[in-house]
């Protein structure tokens, strides 16, 4: 059975850093796709950033430059480096697996960007 575990979310100040961290079960090799994506309240679920299993990296434009996800495969984790939190980052932020054509989500781990 698949299982996405986030954590590391917070209450963070503008301009501060958080690294979120999704667990998942089985290799990462195993998904074709593995991401990010946030939901913030009263708005619609978006994408943030997300790598295939070829190697592409994509990141929404709102995030570039501010944003990465990487993995470390020995742990089956994924990981989102997010630096200059502005209060528009504020999300609940969810991982995202895609096994075998079949889209997998966590519960979530929330991020509050405010002073």
């Amino acid at each position: 059975q698949v299982q996405l575990v986030e954590s590391g979310g917070g209450l963070v100040q503008p301009g501060g850093s958080l690294r979120l961290s999704c667990a998942a079960s089985g290799s990462l090799f195993s998904y074709h796709a593995m991401g990010w994506y946030r939901q913030a309240s009263g708005k619609q679920r978006e994408l943030v950033a997300t790598f295939t299993s070829g190697g592409s990296t994509n990141y929404a434009d709102s995030v570039k430059g501010r944003f990465t996800i990487s993995r470390d495969n020995a742990n089956n984790t994924v990981y989102l480096q997010m630096n200059s939190l502005n209060t528009e980052d504020t999300a609940v932020y969810y991982c995202m697996g895609n096994y075998y054509g079949i889209h997998y989500w966590g519960k979530g781990t929330l991020v509050t960007v405010s002073s």
